[in-house]
């Protein structure tokens, strides 16, 4: 495979082979994020469970220590009181069968985030074959189907992440930009995987963290370990 010149010197910049305290992981990946843009730095944690196992799942959500430095745009599909609290909150788009038929209709989603109270749901639920697939499909597990509209607006704005198995076993999850620097990146590190710990499912056996890379958005990836 061919590389391009810059993320071949990165590639000589570290030993590939290595698997290197969360710390220094963290140094690595900074140095070798050489993009003109503020990379994004990403975790791939692959666990040692069979996603295909309905109680081995592990998916959850929570807000990281410094953000992720990313600004999300939130729709909030709700009436009266809800709609006005969303409004308040900050939420970016707030609405209800309108939105929907925007969607719908015009193909639009200018928005990162849907949140929604479990009254709406049936509304929401007409689309659901076209937020499924992208991903934006509110869910009482990741927080967005609510009550309290206002502080789901605001716990997404603060950096609210969510985490969960893919068909491989591995969690993707960004932890914040090359513009944090090390200390800021390690706090997110940190709190991550004390959450994906926690969620450790009761079924699964044996290793329960198989392996941890961390790489900015145009850089290679670099292992890395995590103890308590």
């Amino acid at each position: 495979m061919k590389y391009g010149k810059k993320y071949a010197e990165s590639l000589k910049a570290y030993d590939r082979t290595k698997i290197y305290d969360a710390g220094e992981a963290i140094t690595h990946v900074l140095e070798t994020a050489k993009a003109k843009f503020d990379e994004t730095v990403e975790i791939h944690i692959r666990l040692g469970v069979d996603p295909r196992q309905a109680d081995q799942q592990v998916r959850g959500v929570l807000v990281l220590p410094n953000g992720t430095g990313k600004t999300k745009r939130v729709l909030v599909i709700a009436k009266g009181e809800r709609a006005d609290a969303a409004q308040a909150a900050g939420a970016d788009f707030v609405g209800a069968e309108e939105m929907i038929q925007k969607i719908q209709t015009e193909n639009w989603f200018g928005f990162d985030v849907m949140i929604t109270t479990p009254d709406m749901m049936g509304v929401v639920g007409r689309i659901g074959r076209i937020l499924g697939p992208k991903g934006l499909m509110p869910n009482p597990k990741s927080g967005t189907v609510t009550m309290d509209v206002a502080k789901a607006v605001a716990e997404v704005k603060a950096g609210k992440v969510e985490y969960r198995l893919d068909k491989t076993a591995i969690i993707h999850c960004p932890i914040g930009k090359k513009s944090f620097g090390r200390e800021k990146l390690l706090e997110n590190f940190n709190a991550l995987m004390d959450a994906i710990i926690k969620a450790k499912p009761a079924a699964a056996k044996g290793q329960y963290i198989k392996s941890i890379t961390l790489a900015s958005t145009m850089g290679p990836g670099v292992k890395a370990s995590y103890s308590k």
